[in-house]
């Protein structure tokens, strides 16, 4: 039996098993094969995706603003992590004082954790551990959202290719396995956009050993390209949100550094807690991961997979570029009678242009960015 390494995705106490964490209950959590499996690992790895604070202070942003308990750490260092991975969307959804109490709550306890720091600086340096006679390499950043750091702010390491991929190469001459952690990604969507393909490749390139997607929410598929392993998407390890399909499965990574084999372990969510995937389950998730990974081996798959979904998408971008009149009662109404024909006409050739130029040029879209923000100030 070899050095094994697992890496598990997100994980979030939840008010639905907020007790059980409290009480550090890890067999409730995540039963008796997994916890076992947990037990026996000579590492682990994985996304706290949500600050641990007793102050509410949401920042401004879209979406939901998480956080958990203290108290609950009893449980997560019941699961045995041994490194988590801060860099992600949710890190700095209660303002520094959160991500503070994060870093201060984990140090107490002896778990370490990369990509995220009081500057951004500080929150690209990586981390490397001694397992077993390897050293193993981690590098962690996440994609622009509300969580990242700047020069001034703390937050979490930002994907950047004029920073993250010189990082890369760096780390790869002080480590024997590096381990991308890159929290992005489209959620719900089970394939990889061509861009965070290339992205993915980038890595490789650089010397990256494995690149995992986390983020996503869903099982995605992997490849392996120029002897590396790729991996878009692992879906949830614990976080009970949504009783959407696809929180309702998920896989855990086990990596023999001894061999450089890669495992996937499926995991199945069971009410407010996970199993360990067993027969016909197990079966089905493995199945049908195999069969996206290999529909990805196709030429333009990706490419033309990721027209369909954005086709099938599309209403949802074209309202988030009405500001106010997203919500407005006519114009809600227009789009159910005409079946969204009413919004799609308010984009006329020469307005998708203008919208299309300032989404895809550099210049354009940095000034955007910060128009959109000084608005809201």
């Amino acid at each position: 039996m070899g050095v094994k390494v697992l890496i598990a995705a997100d994980i979030v106490p939840t008010k639905t098993n907020e007790e059980l964490f409290v009480n550090g209950d890890i067999k409730s959590l995540v039963g008796k094969a997994l916890c076992e499996r947990l037990k026996n690992a000579d590492y682990i790895v994985m996304n706290l995706e949500t600050p641990l604070t007793n102050s509410k202070s949401p920042i401004r942003k879209c979406g939901p603003c998480l956080m958990a308990s203290p108290d609950t750490i009893k449980g997560l260092r019941s699961i045995n992590p041994f490194f988590y991975t801060l860099a992600n969307n949710h890190i700095l959804d209660q303002g520094i004082e959160g991500l503070h109490s994060t870093i201060s709550i984990l140090n107490k306890n002896g778990i370490s954790f990369s990509g995220v720091g009081n500057n951004v600086k500080e929150a690209r340096k990586p981390f490397i551990v001694k397992v077993g006679n390897h050293s193993v390499g981690i590098y962690c950043c996440t994609e622009h959202e509300f969580s990242i750091a700047t020069e001034s702010r703390p937050g979490a390491n930002p994907y950047d290719p004029l920073e993250c991929f010189d990082d890369v190469r760096s780390l790869r001459q002080k480590c024997d396995y590096l381990i991308i952690l890159y929290h992005g990604g489209k959620e719900h969507y089970r394939y990889p956009s061509p861009q965070l393909q290339r992205v993915f490749h980038k890595f490789a390139d650089c010397g990256a050993d494995l690149v995992v997607a986390q983020h996503t929410h869903c099982i995605g598929c992997k490849e392996e390209y120029n002897g590396s392993t790729l991996v878009y998407g692992q879906g949830n390890f614990l976080f009970d949100n949504s009783d959407s399909e696809f929180w309702q499965t998920s896989l855990m990574i086990s990596l023999d550094l001894d061999t450089n084999e890669v495992e996937y372990i499926p995991l199945v969510k069971k009410g407010n807690a996970i199993r360990e995937a067993e027969d016909v389950e197990k079966s089905k998730i493995l199945k049908e991961f195999n069969t996206r990974n290999e529909e990805i081996k196709q030429v333009r798959f990706i490419s033309e997979k990721y027209k369909e979904y954005a086709t099938n998408i599309g209403y949802d971008y074209y309202l988030r570029f009405i500001g106010k009149l997203k919500s407005n009662i006519i114009v809600r109404g227009l789009n159910k009678i005409t079946s969204f024909r009413f919004i799609k006409s308010l984009y006329p050739d020469s307005a998708s242009v203008s919208i299309e130029n300032v989404l895809d040029c550099e210049a354009h879209r940095e000034l955007a960015s910060e128009v959109m923000r000084l608005l809201t100030k």
